[in-house]
This record gives C-alpha cells, structure tokens and sequence, in this order.
C-alpha cells in the first residue's frame, strides 16, 4: 500500500488545453461547440449515440445545448476533441465527480462521433485525459463507469486498461428504467506501464501505410508487463 502519511488534496480538475500528435483536447465554449457538436455527432443520429446516458432524446441543437448547460451547472467539465489535421470537432467527454481530497475523479459523459470513432484520436484523447489526472493533477485513482448493457463501452474501458471492479446493482433510474453500472478503475501506480503502452500504440511505427494497427494495445500492454 502507498505511504500517505504526507499526503495532500490535489487541485479540482480545470478546462484544460491538450495536443497529441492526432488529436487536441480543448475546454468547451457553448457558442463554439454545441452546433459543432451535433453535427459530429450526426444531428438526429446523436440520440443513437448516446442511447445510454441518462439525457432524454434530443430533437434539436437547442435541447441538446440546453441539457449541456445543465451537466455543466452540474459539474461534469467537458472537454471537446478535435481532428488535429482537419480541426474539426469529433468528440467530447468529461471529467466528473471530482474528489480532490481523495484524488480521485472519474471519466464519463463519452461521446466519439462517425469520425472520431474507431481512429488512433480515440485512444489519443483518452491517454491525453488520463496522463493530466495523473502527472499534472497528481490523482491516485481515474474511474470510468457506464451502463452494464453498454458492451461497447465495457470493452473500450479494458482495452484502454482500466480494471473491471464490478457491477453496482440498481445503481440509478435512468430514462424511465434500472440501470446497473459497471466500474472500471485505473490507478496511479499502473499509470506508469499503462502510459508506456498507448505511447508504443500511438507511435507512427505502429500503423502500416494504410492506417492499420501494428499490434493490439492490450497486447503491448501484456508485452511491456511480462517485460
């Protein structure tokens, strides 16, 4: 177990400006964002894609602001992804439930457009997020959760290397309906291999001339921890 006998609260996550070779991480702006982002995410095509949160179906570019201005007010402090070739914006999520006294905050509010999605900017954006909790903002703990019959999501959670920890039964009410919630955690001391293996996935040496993936990252990450 780490000594914390000199331990101290961490600084409460702020908008924060993120460049990767693929993509940026960007703090969010309503009037340059919202319309940006319902067309990357497909307009009417975005009540698809955020099937699982807990937000009513949008049917205009005005609700879905409207509810963005509440997460906001919430706490969920979103950060957007744009194309670092194009600029244009693909994406967004959030840092959430932020426990500075504990150093721990979570992932959450996930949404990779048409283009964003399946593309070394997905992983580069959540690597880009992870590596500021632990390195600038110095957290222990890095949480993602989602939806139990979200497959998709689980999957991506454990290929970026968080660990399963399990499901929290009737954990909220959500559209109308029970949502068990699936947790997933990375934490301070995996940080280390974790960042070394999207570093070794992300590199140009790992994609072929037509974009394709050398090797896995979970199988890097396996590679680099028999080592």
């Amino acid at each position: 177990m780490n000594d914390l006998t000199n331990w101290t609260p961490r600084p409460m996550p702020a908008s924060v400006r993120l460049e990767g070779r693929y993509v940026m991480v960007i703090p969010y702006q309503p009037d340059a964002h919202d319309q940006a982002l319902w067309d990357a995410f497909g307009g009417l095509a975005i009540n698809q894609l955020l099937a699982y949160f807990a937000c009513p179906d949008f049917y205009s570019v005005e609700e879905f602001s409207a509810w963005s201005d509440a997460v906001s007010k919430a706490g969920w402090l979103r950060e957007v992804f744009v194309n670092k070739e194009t600029g244009a914006v693909v994406g967004m999520a959030h840092y959430m439930r932020a426990d500075p006294a504990n150093g721990v905050v979570e992932v959450g509010g996930v949404a990779h457009g048409p283009a964003m999605a399946r593309t070394p900017m997905s992983t580069e954006a959540h690597y880009l997020m992870a590596k500021h909790v632990f390195e600038d903002l110095g957290y222990r703990r890095y949480e993602w959760k989602c939806h139990n019959e979200n497959a998709p999501s689980k999957r991506t959670a454990e290929r970026y290397g968080f660990t399963f920890e399990g499901v929290f039964r009737q954990h909220a009410i959500s559209r109308g309906k029970n949502r068990d919630t699936a947790w997933f955690s990375m934490i301070d001391t995996e940080w280390p291999l974790l960042a070394a293996a999207f570093e070794t996935w992300l590199s140009p040496q790992n994609f072929d001339s037509e974009g394709r993936q050398q090797k896995k990252l979970e199988d890097i990450r396996a590679e680099l921890a028999t080592g």
